[in-house]
């Protein structure tokens, strides 16, 4: 969210009042559960004769904006929750009521009347519009901009609530009885026909865009054929008759799901702590069949769209009911299809990514966060909310309990755990197997290297390939090499616009900025001597597939990462070739690194475990920790044994020696006990405020002003730390400055921070630089 716009002055309240009015849910009268029943009658008839709206349009400004009900419209049906259409300067929004008042500090006679009602019923129910209420006050940011993030793009333009019909592909009879064949020399017709064979109910778009990569041409093949017909259905995909049965719960399975089936009823916080492979989908699955028995709902976040079609499909299996889910590769009215079965209840299982924290269920009953560590929950730009912390607050305010799974918990939840605020319940067996995973480090100091390949490494690729198993290498550094120098004169490939160098991707000749998104034609020459000598430095993932292809010419290898994963279809096309052992090596970046399950993985290397050994950001040794665990957890996953190789330079550093010997665990208390030490999260509070410049001197001059603002309202309760320049100073054109903030005490970091938010706004240089404020930062860059 970038605040360099004046808050507006006219139909809003003051910053302040605004702040304090939405500082917390309790103080909501219309929500606080300590409201006794005799008051809330007269609260009620209060609303029903107040004539003024108070209406949340997605603009930068804080606080909601006035409006006067017509006296044609019915005042009944304008409800908090409802969208109506208003005048704003010289055009019309869409806005959402957020509440209903008898007086305004704006005169009557500068109100508007709305424009039109356009919901009959509260698009967003009494208990999304509080989350979303405490979520503009706990993070600072507009009430308008924050309700956008919760709504649908068909919603945020004033379009009905109700779906469309979708289109569904359904096998004919005709194909029923062909023999597929005939179809040997059309391979993509025969892998349609035989998915749709398998659903003899007919196929969604997203369904199919779950299983087969480019499928509408082939497809409009077999229409013509006859094979198979298209027609329109209800949106909601039927669920399966039958359930799939799962295996038998090992004892520690059991037993988790006994003691968290004991308080679903409750506002209970569980951390469900299993190494990889232990089954801690089984329990998730268990315990939402329990919960969905009783007539209610389930959401479960997972952290990247690559792992929602392949556990959407285990819950739909599993427990036959109707599934939906939400996440970036949906178009606008699949969104809102989704969202409006979620909303309507008819989805008993609800499946998404960060967002869909915020989704309506009326019935729900149960948060389960995938992953729970994971970054991807905190949303780095605009609305900075973390979706996991979010969770939390919501199922507090329903009383219902919340799963935080995951093999490497944040510091923070084994922290909440040592204070009893979490209970734990910890897997420690794979499910599959009782076989051992042999973890070794290799030293790179004075071995010959292969493009990024330690000669001690590729003699272990050669040995499990022979024994026709399958590698897994990692490397979080996408692209052919993170440069190009010159051989003669030491000129690199540098970004104009970051402190970053440009990253070679050799199959496209062209450099990219992974920053800020800059490409250029690679170039033929040097920039400087123009010599024709450029080397390219460091490895990527295309050039460790490059290499291997030419080591073993015979082996199939795929890459996996941002780059080859497009195209719709394309990471699922990956995957399944994986699984089906036509894929012998895989190649990829961190989307290798969470919950997909290789059973015949038996080897895997990471390359480059050095990247984040130094790094200036405090979690980074947090982060490599979680990331060499999780990596290591897709070797041996089945009945043959596992080796996880780790290329370094630094092996005798005690973040890999406490990893290889004891274990994440012993790790994560040994980095609790520094953070303790260093006054860092999860012991203190931190706000950092960040501030991006086209010139330095206009960020440091706004930055030392924010600055002074702070010591006049400070009264030493809060640290201060800058202004200094963000580890990236320039990124994307523009010099970044930063300040944090910390505390001891959460309230009084964020007493501060209400009243220094309408003073920095206040401050002329603002207007000249992109500003924001994030609270709880996950990272400081």
């Amino acid at each position: 969210m970038q605040y360099n716009l004046p808050i507006q002055k006219t139909q809003t309240q003051s910053m302040h009042a605004e702040l304090t009015h939405n500082k917390s849910i309790s103080q909501n009268s219309a929500e606080d559960p300590k409201q006794s029943p005799e008051q809330k009658p007269a609260q009620e008839a209060d609303d029903a004769c107040a004539r003024i709206l108070k209406v949340a349009l997605p603009t930068p400004l804080f606080g909601a904006f006035d409006y006067l009900i017509p006296e044609a419209l019915n005042h009944e049906t304008l409800q908090p929750g409802c969208r109506v259409r208003v005048p704003f300067g010289r055009r019309t929004m869409v806005g959402l009521i957020v509440d209903r008042v008898q007086h305004s500090d704006i005169a009557d006679k500068r109100l508007k009347p709305i424009e039109a009602v356009i919901d009959s019923h509260a698009a967003l129910p009494s208990d999304v519009l509080a989350l979303l209420k405490w979520a503009a006050s706990y993070y600072l940011h507009p009430i308008g901009e924050v309700i956008q993030t919760a709504l649908p793009a068909l919603l945020r333009q004033g379009k009905s609530v109700t779906p469309k019909n979708l289109k569904s592909w359904q096998a004919t009879t005709s194909a029923t009885t062909l023999d597929l064949q005939t179809l040997q020399r059309a391979p993509k017709q025969l892998q349609i026909l035989t998915v749709l064979l398998r659903n003899p109910d007919g196929m969604y778009e997203e369904q199919l865009n779950d299983c087969v990569s480019s499928w509408r041409p082939a497809i409009q093949a077999l229409i013509t054929k006859q094979l198979v017909t298209v027609s329109e259905k209800p949106a909601l995909p039927p669920a399966p008759v039958t359930p799939v049965i799962g295996p038998v719960l090992n004892d520690e399975q059991q037993n988790a799901v006994q003691q968290m089936g004991r308080d679903l009823n409750q506002s209970l916080i569980h951390l469900l702590q299993g190494v990889t492979g232990s089954g801690k989908t089984e329990v998730y699955i268990h315990l939402s069949q329990q919960v969905i028995s009783a007539g209610r709902q389930v959401l479960v976040l997972v952290p990247e769209i690559s792992l929602t079609p392949q556990l959407t499909e285990r819950f739909r299996q599993r427990l036959a009911v109707p599934v939906v889910t939400l996440h970036s590769g949906l178009n606008d009215q699949q969104r809102l299809n989704a969202w409006h079965s979620a909303s309507t209840a008819q989805a008993r299982l609800i499946i998404g990514t960060r967002s869909a924290i915020f989704i309506p269920a009326p019935d729900l009953g149960l948060i389960i966060i995938d992953e729970e560590h994971d970054g991807s929950y905190k949303q780095k730009e605009g609305f900075s909310y973390n979706a996991r912390d979010l969770a939390l607050v919501r199922a507090k305010k329903k009383n219902i309990p919340v799963i935080l799974g995951s093999a490497t918990p944040s510091l923070e939840s084994l922290h909440n755990v040592k204070r009893e605020r979490f209970s734990i319940h910890k897997l420690h067996q794979r499910a599959r197997n009782n076989t051992t995973t042999r973890t070794e480090l290799i030293d790179l100091r004075n071995q010959p290297m292969f493009e990024g390949l330690s000669a001690s490494l590729l003699e272990k690729i050669e040995h499990h390939l022979e024994n026709h198993s399958q590698v897994l290498l990692f490397i979080n550094r996408r692209g052919f090499s993170p440069l190009l120098m010159c051989h003669e004169c030491g000129w690199t490939t540098h970004c104009k616009r970051c402190d970053a160098h440009m990253t070679f991707h050799k199959h496209k000749q062209q450099l990219h900025c992974h920053h800020c998104g800059a490409e250029s034609p690679a170039p033929q020459g040097c920039g400087d001597c123009h010599s024709t000598q450029l080397l390219a430095i460091g490895s990527g993932t295309e050039r460790i597939e490059n290499f291997l292809n030419q080591r073993f010419p015979d082996i199939e290898i795929s890459r996996i990462d941002r780059d080859t994963t497009r195209k719709k279809g394309s990471l699922e096309d990956k995957l399944q070739k994986v699984h089906s052992g036509d894929t012998s090596i895989l190649v990829g970046t961190q989307m290798l690194a969470k919950g997909h399950d290789f059973p015949n993985v038996t080897l895997v290397g990471i390359l480059d475990a050095d990247q984040a050994l130094y790094s200036a950001d405090f979690r980074a040794s947090e982060h490599l920790a979680q990331l060499i665990t999780q990596v290591s957890g897709r070797a041996g996953r089945a009945e043959k044994p596992g080796e996880v190789m780790i290329q370094t330079h630094h092996p005798e550093h005690p973040l890999l020696q406490t990893l290889l010997h004891d274990g994440y665990e012993k790790f994560a208390e040994a980095a609790l006990d520094e953070r303790h030490q260093a006054g860092l999260p999860p012991f203190k509070h931190l706000a950092l405020l960040r501030c991006g410049a086209i010139k330095k001197d206009l960020g440091l001059n706004f930055m030392q002003a924010a600055v002074s603002l702070i010591n006049e309202n400070n009264m030493a309760k809060v640290e201060i730390f800058g202004p200094v320049p963000a580890p990236m100073e320039k990124r994307a054109g523009r010099y970044r400055t930063q300040i944090m903030l910390q505390s001891n005490d959460r309230k009084t970091l964020h007493e501060l921070l209400r009243r220094w938010l309408p003073q920095l706004q206040q401050l002329k240089s603002s207007k000249q630089v992109r500003w924001s404020i994030d609270i709880d930062p996950y990272d400081t860059y």
